[in-house]
């Protein structure tokens, strides 16, 4: 006689390791799963948070004009920048995921929103998977073109049309993220696409404001 075998039901940290990759595929699905705000369903998101934070802060320290010049210094060696970037993107992505999720749920909650301030923060997080995805794909393909001199002023990818490409598909995962921003507002709240948007535009407001004020 044959056993029908059940399948064991995931647990919920391993449902949102899966989440964390599947919301480049399916987003919609992946952001309605954050309207559970029961403590362990919360908890099981943190790691997969983190790691996301982790990967798109090194991504995005790694494109400043700093890590350009990183190895100008004689004293300077992969390792340092590779400490230097783990350093920085942890710290950049902490910031990034707390305040960003800060002036969603600030801009949210003008716009009629319940949402908490953790689900904010989720919400940010997990849209940032694109930058994530773009230093594990993308920085690869640069190091393996230019080697160390990426991390040198005037090196050999100063101008090159490769390094333009890469630099073109960086900012194409930056606007990924800006479009699952949307989504995961849209899909959390249950709110159409124009009041999405403008919740997201709301949130950015600020931090421009702040850039433009700086400025003058």
């Amino acid at each position: 006689m044959s056993e029908n075998v059940r399948a064991e039901p995931l647990s919920a940290e391993r449902a949102w390791w899966l989440r964390a990759a599947l919301v480049l595929q399916a987003p919609t699905q992946v952001f309605r799963a954050l309207r559970d705000e029961s403590p362990d369903d919360e908890d099981a998101r943190v790691e997969p948070l983190v790691l996301i934070g982790l990967l798109a802060g090194i991504g995005a320290v790694l494109g400043t004009s700093a890590a350009g010049g990183l190895l100008d210094d004689p004293g300077g060696g992969m390792l340092v920048v590779a400490a230097w970037a783990i350093f920085a993107g942890a710290l950049y992505g902490g910031v990034a995921v707390l305040g960003g999720g800060l002036l969603l749920r600030w801009a949210e909650r003008r716009l009629g929103g319940r949402g908490s301030w953790r689900r904010a923060r989720h919400v940010f997080g997990f849209a940032l998977a694109p930058l994530a995805l773009g230093l594990v794909v993308l920085w690869p393909l640069r190091l393996a073109l230019y080697g160390e001199d990426v991390f040198r002023r005037g090196g050999a990818d100063s101008g090159a049309t490769g390094a333009r490409v890469l630099d073109a598909l960086w900012g194409s995962c930056g606007l990924w993220f800006l479009v699952l921003l949307v989504v995961g507002v849209r899909a959390v709240n249950g709110w159409s696409w124009m009041r999405s948007l403008a919740a997201c535009a709301l949130a950015a407001a600020v931090p421009v404001a702040i850039v433009v004020l700086a400025s003058l």
